[in-house]
């Protein structure tokens, strides 16, 4: 009998962000200016329309309504119940429209979207080409695409007690190519231990297309 991968990945991942939802805020309490630069560097204009793919508990929400304005769109996309909870107590649905979806699977049309912010998020993708290349579906050809998490690797690595290894997906070496393989044209990069942050563009055609 074949085995749905998919659905083992995603009941993994509720069950590591659902007991954890709680106290999330809590433990990053630092974090929004860090999320707040990261949204300006994305280019947006009043009246864009922009995903948090893996939204959690919608710390980019306000920024990305402040800057796309009140006649841009902004939705916020989770897998895990107890994220979306915690982000309507804080009060951040009033900055986008929650959804409870897999980022593999939006429910968008194609081209729907101007830009895609996704903090933390390549880690926890079952299917990492895969599902970038759904990301770059719903989003206009010369769209725009950050991949933010407010410490760099080397601290991400050090807070968690591992060491960096060489098949890390956000290293350059490794993330350019993935990028380009599913959609997507890296335009700048940068690893520091205050922040990661990687912008991409949305490809005029995917490969092979």
């Amino acid at each position: 009998m074949a085995v749905d991968r998919s659905a083992h990945d995603h009941t993994r991942v509720q069950e590591f962000f659902g007991v954890r939802a709680a106290d999330w805020d809590s433990r990053f309490p630092d974090d929004g200016p860090a999320y707040a630069a990261a949204v300006g560097e994305m280019g947006l204009r009043p009246g864009d329309a922009v995903l948090d793919a893996g939204c959690g508990t919608g710390r980019a929400l306000e920024p990305l309504r402040a800057t796309v304005g009140p006649t841009g769109v902004v939705l916020g996309v989770d897998l895990t119940p107890e994220m979306l909870h915690r982000a309507r107590l804080a009060g951040r649905d009033r900055s986008g429209r929650l959804l409870l979806a897999d980022v593999a699977r939006l429910p968008l049309t194609d081209g729907s979207l101007d830009a895609v912010f996704g903090a933390g998020l390549i880690s926890h993708l079952p299917d990492p080409a895969e599902n970038l290349r759904e990301l770059a579906r719903v989003v206009r050809p010369g769209g725009r695409l950050a991949l933010f998490h407010p410490v760099g690797r080397a601290a991400l690595a050090a807070r968690q007690g591992r060491r960096i290894t060489d098949d890390d997906l956000r290293a350059e070496p490794n993330l350019r190519p993935l990028l380009a393989g599913s959609g997507w044209r890296m335009t700048s990069y940068v690893d520091e231990d205050d922040r990661f942050l990687a912008l991409a563009a949305r490809q005029e055609r995917f490969p092979g297309s």
